[in-house]
């Protein structure tokens, strides 16, 4: 299951504009490859709708059966706000629908810093 935490109107390359759901995963415990520590996280994802925001506002904390995964990407740059370090990260993050193969929404990491 995710939750709908949010939305963001988005303008497509033709200058009109949608709202996108942002859609938040479980709690799930990672392991620090530099310091091998565990920590908590949460995968977030955005997703295009076809209603408007009063729609939008209404959702925010709605369960949506599925799951967010992690996708394979062309590389690009992230920088992380914390320390400055600039990564080359070549994957982000998507939604699936329960019972199915098919992925929507995928979204950097770099987008998810900056919402």
């Amino acid at each position: 299951m995710v939750t709908v935490t949010g939305y963001n109107e988005r303008q497509r390359k033709d200058g009109t504009t949608f709202i996108a759901l942002e859609i938040t995963s479980g709690v799930e415990l990672i392991q620090s490859n530099t310091t091998g520590r565990y920590y908590a996280t949460v995968r977030k994802c955005s997703i295009p709708s076809t209603f408007g925001i009063e729609v939008a506002e209404s959702l925010i904390g709605s369960k949506i059966a599925g799951e967010i995964v992690k996708v394979i990407v062309e590389p690009y740059e992230f920088v992380n706000k914390t320390t400055g370090e600039v990564m080359q990260l070549q994957h982000s993050y998507a939604y699936q629908a329960e019972g199915s193969h098919e992925t929507i929404g995928v979204t950097p990491v770099r987008e998810l810093e900056m919402a």
